[in-house]
């Protein structure tokens, strides 16, 4: 396949995030979000920004977080994506740290082949 030049604005990946729940066990949840794509300069500066701890879960996330799919609310219904649902979301404790996991992953991790 030929390598195209023009990308996206933005591509699909899997989070998931594991609750700790009663018995030392973990709890696997998941969902798909939607990541900006960003220029590569761009990656490199928030990468700086990371290791020199000057850049948190959160920031991170409402920079690269525009949309996601498999969020349901209690009675199972599909949650939209908003800025205050995404809010809401990166409340949850672990889901940020999650989501930061999942983009690095993303941009790190390709298929290859032996």
């Amino acid at each position: 396949m030929a390598f195209v030049l023009s990308q996206s604005e933005s591509y699909s990946w899997p989070v998931t995030v594991e609750f700790p729940v009663d018995g030392g066990r973990f709890d696997k949840q998941t969902f798909d979000a939607e990541f900006k794509r960003l220029p590569q300069a761009r990656i490199r500066e928030i990468w700086d920004q990371i290791q020199g701890g000057d850049l948190t879960d959160d920031e991170l996330c409402d920079q690269v977080l525009v949309g996601w799919s498999g969020i349901q609310d209690g009675k199972g219904g599909e949650v939209p994506f908003s800025e205050k649902a995404k809010a809401d979301l990166l409340n949850v404790p672990l889901v940020a740290a999650a989501v930061v996991s999942s983009w690095l992953d993303s941009l790190s991790k390709g298929k290859r082949k032996n």
